[in-house]
């Protein structure tokens, strides 16, 4: 039996983990681990500094972040360190299990949340000044998703990570898990 490309892109058989949260209370400012955050349709994670002073816009496309566990020793080998803390890769949720871009332009859950990937989250010029020179270059492709809030709750480290069959969501199609 010969499967499709299309039907391969829209089966996603894996079930993912959030390994860890991270905040910022400002713009430039540290990333502080979390076990536990509020998510809130329309806005992002409470604490963040995405959230702060703002009203909720459920058509913005970066109310969160994410970045995949294993692509940190990618991210670690290319930048000649042993390892990267993803605190200095500013992105909110580190997840594990899932490949991101399955994620991207569909709708999944974390926990009992439901968010939406909105596009890439490309590195910017700070990665040069977390990661020294070559930073940009290594987060290239590995820079994770941005993604939205459509239905606020609790997220934990450990909560699964799963695709939401949903035919109304952009690139949704089928979750198959087998």
């Amino acid at each position: 039996m010969t499967i499709s490309t299309r039907e391969l892109t829209d089966t996603v058989p894996q079930a993912g983990r959030l390994q860890a949260i991270l905040l910022r209370t400002d713009v430039r400012g540290p990333m502080t681990s979390t076990d536990d955050v509020e998510a809130v349709a329309g806005l992002g994670l409470v604490g963040d500094h995405r959230t702060a002073g703002r009203q909720t816009d459920s058509a913005a496309k970066r109310q969160v972040t994410l970045i995949q566990a294993e692509h940190l020793p990618v991210i670690a080998a290319l930048t000649g360190h042993d390892t990267v803390d993803p605190a200095l890769l500013r992105r909110n949720l580190v997840i594990e299990g899932i490949n991101l871009a399955s994620l991207r332009e569909r709708r999944f859950t974390i926990g009992s949340v439901l968010l939406e990937g909105t596009g890439w989250c490309h590195p910017c010029s700070r990665m040069e000044e977390a990661l020294g020179a070559g930073g940009f270059q290594a987060m290239r492709g590995h820079g994770g998703i941005t993604a939205r809030v459509l239905d606020g709750g609790p997220i934990g480290v450990d909560d699964p990570i799963e695709v939401v069959a949903d035919p109304a969501a952009p690139g949704a199609g089928p979750a198959v898990r087998s």
